[in-house]
């Protein structure tokens, strides 16, 4: 038998899947024809919710008819997963919830020890960002506040000592800023 819907412009793969399902379509065609009838005297019957489990399993079925259509071609079908937000996205719609609206915003720890940590670098935190970070900062309290304190001061005297790059002069001038803010 040929296959009726064969397009020549498809891979081998894609060929022998097409022509397996025609097969399988052609064969079962007749049983499929009853089944859809003895389905929609039954449906009549059927409540809704058993209408909606019939669906449910045939479904099922037919997927797993084509899962293995598809594992005996040689296609694997790849599932796709979400992207997951990085920790900086997180950080930042963070900050930005807590600018903008406040009503909505709650505290989250790991959102502001992040913050805390990457504030220096402007390839974590740009800088349209540091701006709104500073005046978060105004509300630090606490030992997260003490601690801010005692890296930033750390860390000034740590490049003091050695030579001034662009990127280096850039944390400075945020150390600076924020060791203003703070003390």
């Amino acid at each position: 038998m040929r296959a009726k819907h064969v397009v020549p412009g498809l891979p081998i793969q894609a060929r022998m899947l097409e022509f397996k399902s025609c097969m399988l379509n052609e064969a079962r065609g007749k049983k499929q024809e009853e089944q859809e009838e003895e389905e929609k005297e039954e449906d009549q019957e059927l409540s809704p919710e058993q209408k909606r489990t019939l669906e449910r399993k045939l479904k099922k079925e037919r997927n797993k008819a084509q899962k293995k259509l598809m594992r005996e071609a040689g296609i694997v079908a790849k599932k796709k997963e979400p992207k997951k937000p990085s920790g900086s996205e997180l950080a930042l719609d963070y900050l930005t919830t807590w600018s903008e609206s406040p009503q909505g915003w709650r505290f989250q720890k790991t959102r502001q020890t992040w913050l805390l940590l990457h504030m220096y670098d402007k390839d974590q935190v740009p800088n349209q960002y540091f701006s709104i970070l500073l005046r978060y900062l105004e509300g630090l309290q606490g030992s997260a506040r003490d601690t801010t304190v005692q890296k930033a001061e750390a860390l000034m005297k740590e490049y003091d000592n050695s030579e001034m790059d662009d990127d280096l002069e850039e944390k400075c001038e945020r150390i600076r800023k924020v060791l203003q803010l703070l003390s």
